[in-house]
């Protein structure tokens, strides 16, 4: 297993933050499974690990937010990987953010390009789940934003 970890990490993937708001707190995640599956119509696809709280939320609740951050982001994606972290209010406390006027979700402002969605499907997929989701909308694109990136473990 290590040798397919150690591979995987050789991969960029973009850093996205997901949220969702749940009937007490806003909850996000930061993820590097995040992707266009489909034009028409607009499907993305988000890969949450399946002991996650908010894998757990995404199963109740449809719709939900993405923000792509951007390079200077790295705190704000720091702050929704950390093991135990409180909900998405107070990590994003004096960081620019709004809430998406679609699904409710926390946005985060600054970052590359965000949207909202609603699942469409559930895919369990070993020990992560796919949640499939049509884009309800964009909330904004900064096409001149350079987009926060993972490699080898880190945040570039």
């Amino acid at each position: 297993m290590n040798h397919f970890v150690e591979s995987m990490a050789q991969v960029v993937t973009g850093v996205t933050v997901v949220t969702v708001k749940d009937e007490r707190d806003d909850v996000g995640v930061t993820v590097a499974t995040f992707t266009s599956i489909s034009l028409d119509p607009p499907l993305v696809m988000v890969s949450l690990d399946n002991e996650g709280y908010p894998n757990e939320l995404l199963l109740r609740n449809d719709r939900w937010a993405a923000s792509v951050l951007s390079a200077g982001q790295k705190t704000i994606a720091s702050r929704f990987s950390t093991a135990g972290r409180p909900g998405a209010r107070l990590l994003l406390a004096g960081t620019p953010h709004h809430r998406g006027r679609l699904s409710d979700a926390l946005v985060v402002d600054g970052g590359v390009t965000a949207l909202e969605a609603e699942t469409v499907k559930v895919v369990p997929a070993g020990d992560h789940t796919l949640f499939i989701a049509k884009v309800l909308g964009v909330d904004y694109v900064d096409a001149s934003a350079t987009p926060l990136s993972r490699y080898r473990g880190r945040y570039r």
